[in-house]
């Protein structure tokens, strides 16, 4: 059962690996922000507006999480949040710092 889950999050892991990340811009990100989420390659997978592998950035904010609840969820996420879409992998290499910066800019997004 362990090894199944592992088989079923590779795909996962590796469009993470390889993916380039999408250059989010314009005016709904603001510069330092999109720098950060493809550093940490989150706009592989998340864009302003438009559902990618996961939900929009517009979408996540509309369920009112908190700073610390976005930042608890990025490092051990909870998929039954977004059951319609793939399980996001845990992201615990992204530094406190930077994390916090996005979470405060995502809980301002409307």
């Amino acid at each position: 059962m362990k090894y199944q889950k592992s088989l079923v999050l590779a795909p996962v892991f590796l469009v993470l690996f390889f993916a380039k990340p999408l250059a989010p811009k314009g005016p709904d990100i603001p510069d330092d922000i999109a720098q950060l989420l493809s550093k940490h390659t989150c706009s592989s997978c998340h864009a302003f507006a438009t559902k990618l592998v996961g939900p929009s950035w517009k979408e996540i904010a509309a369920r009112k999480y908190t700073k610390k609840h976005i930042m608890e969820l990025v490092y051990s996420p909870t998929p039954g949040n977004w059951p319609n879409y793939p399980p996001m992998a845990a992201l615990k290499n992204v530094p406190k710092g930077d994390l916090s910066k996005i979470a405060t800019w995502l809980t301002k997004v409307k």
